[in-house]
């Protein structure tokens, strides 16, 4: 069993992302998990030396694979990259994307106000759009053929980022080939499930019970029916 584990961590600063990186990594290690997955950009970006520092499972982040993925899929070596202001601000993508190639131009936007559009359920609607467009319509002048969707509420909204940004823009979802990634890992570390049985899931939040269970309703294919409320400042 593992268990992943988003919140929307953009706006906060580094002490903040890495103290409560830590507490949830604490937690999570009682679960008997097998390994972590940080499902937020922004704790991927300040928190996940830390956290391999400290715990003993494999822990797999979300920028990493998506810019893999942004590299492999350019081909006027022009990547645009928009994430949360920390995402942005801390320069990870650029430096992971500059390791895999050098020559690759590399041209980030922070979008803030994505995060409450998507809590707000407006997926598809005329304020989207117009924010939207706000953020995304100079990247075009770059002329990027890949853009790296950095913070896992984004790819709700990529219908709309990706008629802005025309058919020529690939879009690249991190969440997507983290799955790849980490179902990679556990067969080369030899924790694959193979049993074929169905998968059982847990869901536990610090805060908000009803909030998230309303958010995850809209997006998941299946209905949570039990949310378990844990104390995180104990840990």
């Amino acid at each position: 069993m593992f268990i992943l584990e988003i919140q929307p961590y953009g706006s906060k600063s580094k002490n903040t992302v890495c103290k409560y990186s830590k507490q949830i990594a604490k937690f999570l290690l009682t679960q008997d998990v097998k390994a972590i997955v940080i499902a937020c950009n922004t704790a991927s970006a300040l928190a996940r030396e830390e956290l391999e520092d400290m715990v003993d499972v494999p822990v797999i982040d979300v920028v990493q694979p998506g810019a893999r993925m942004a590299a492999a899929s350019t081909k006027n070596n022009k990547i645009g990259v928009i994430g949360t202001q920390s995402t942005i601000k801390s320069g990870i993508y650029e430096s992971y994307l500059h390791k895999i190639n050098p020559e690759l131009t590399v041209v980030s936007k922070a979008c803030p106000l994505f995060v409450p559009l998507v809590e707000e359920g407006l997926f598809e609607d005329r304020i989207t759009e117009d924010v939207v467009s706000r953020y995304l319509h100079d990247m075009k002048e770059y002329e990027i053929d890949a853009l790296v969707l950095g913070c896992t509420h984004y790819p709700l909204l990529r219908g709309v980022i990706g008629r802005e940004m025309g058919e020529s823009v690939k879009l690249v979802n991190p969440a997507y080939e983290t799955a790849k990634s980490l179902k990679d890992l556990l067969k080369e570390k030899d924790l694959l499930n193979v049993s074929g049985e169905k998968p059982e899931h847990k869901f536990f939040v610090s805060d908000g019970v009803d909030q998230f269970r309303s958010f995850a309703n809209s997006i998941l294919p299946y209905q949570v029916e039990n949310t378990t409320v844990v104390d995180i400042e104990s840990y």
